[in-house]
């Protein structure tokens, strides 16, 4: 995506052409004085913000113009709960691979899981191509434009719609991530930290944040959910903010309040993993994607064909989980193949019982 670049004093619609460092010892002073910091002009904090990106942004297959709105997709859903650092190789293949949402529905579910690899939450993986064939049969297999349409495809939820709506299709729908929230909590209530729960209020705050569309047919507010996404990744991190380098520093209702701790009502549990259900799904996920490797796959390369299945006892005894109980093993196993992320073959506890990924028995 380019970014419009706008400088300071630019005089957009409803923004102030006012000198940064009068209001910025303004709001020092009310500070001092014991009243609450007002929020920085929203208009300022876009043009700040967006003039950064245009500089900034990191170079991303999906944010590239030639990228299609399939591409942006699959990013969209790659992307949730996942590092950046991660997506780009699965990605690069996926597209690869099923470059349309045609080859996607097309596919075998288990060549897409194992595809998937080791990005977590495979579910969403089944999702994608529940969502591509659904594509195909409601829209001639062309990922649809507005947040309502892609609302209604499975699998996609609020977010998701609206972030392909804006970032494939330029509709300015207001786009919320744990980054952006992070930014708007900062920049404009002067909290440390958003706090686990979307709230009312923060989804009240975001849409009145979006630049009007009416000028400009929605480029400033297409590029300041790209651009305030891309802020919280980088700069306005939840741990080890870098606000010496921040375009908005100056303007941060935050940051003119001290940067207070975050409270504990704000602060997000980190989620464990060790000795966790997720943890032995993944090992078991994990061996049944390997077990494309008794059919010759080179290690650590996506197989040609559907992998082999896995006997029942060398996921359940064999894995090297020292914390996991039987019961766990079992019930995490159980739970797999419920969620048709696997398939199960002969009698559950039998000698017979063998495991595969779905469509391999």
């Amino acid at each position: 995506m380019t970014a419009p670049r706008l400088s300071d004093t630019d005089a957009d619609p409803g923004s102030d052409t006012g000198s940064d460092t009068g209001s910025d010892a303004d709001r020092r002073a009310v500070l001092r004085a014991g009243a609450d910091v007002a929020p920085p002009s929203p208009e300022r904090v876009h043009r700040r913000v967006v003039d950064w990106f245009g500089e900034a942004a990191r170079d991303l297959p999906w944010r590239r113009p030639e990228c299609t709105p399939w591409g942006v997709l699959v990013s969209e859903i790659m992307l949730q709960q996942t590092p950046v650092a991660r997506v780009l190789p699965r990605w690069e293949v996926w597209m690869q691979r099923w470059p349309t949402p045609t080859d996607c529905a097309r596919a075998d579910p288990a060549e897409i899981l194992t595809v998937w690899d080791r990005l977590g939450y495979p579910r969403r993986a089944l999702r994608l191509q529940s969502a591509a064939r659904a594509i195909v049969d409601e829209h001639a297999g062309v990922v649809p434009e507005t947040a309502d349409e892609l609302r209604a495809l499975p699998g996609i939820g609020e977010y998701t719609a609206a972030a392909v709506a804006c970032f494939a299709f330029g509709r300015p729908e207001t786009v919320v991530d744990t980054n952006i929230r992070r930014v708007h909590t900062r920049v404009f209530s002067g909290a440390a930290l958003p706090g686990p729960t979307y709230t009312a209020a923060q989804r009240r705050l975001a849409h009145d944040l979006m630049p009007a569309a009416d000028h400009d047919g929605g480029a400033l507010a297409c590029a300041w959910n790209a651009a305030t996404m891309e802020l919280g990744a980088l700069i306005c991190t939840a741990r080890s903010p870098q606000c010496a380098v921040c375009p908005a520093a100056d303007l941060c209702a935050w940051r003119a309040a001290g940067s207070p701790p975050p409270t504990e009502s704000q602060r997000t549990r980190g989620q464990s993993w060790k000795g966790t259900d997720r943890q032995v799904r993944g090992a078991i996920m994990a061996a049944l994607r390997d077990g494309a490797a008794d059919a010759g796959a080179e290690p650590g390369t996506v197989p040609a064909t559907v992998p082999a299945t896995v006997p029942a006892t060398v996921l359940l005894d064999g894995l090297d989980l020292p914390e996991a109980s039987a019961e766990q093993r079992r019930r995490c196993l159980d739970s797999l193949v419920a969620d048709g992320l696997a398939a199960r073959g002969g009698e559950p506890g039998s000698a017979q019982e063998r495991i595969g990924l779905p469509g391999t028995l």
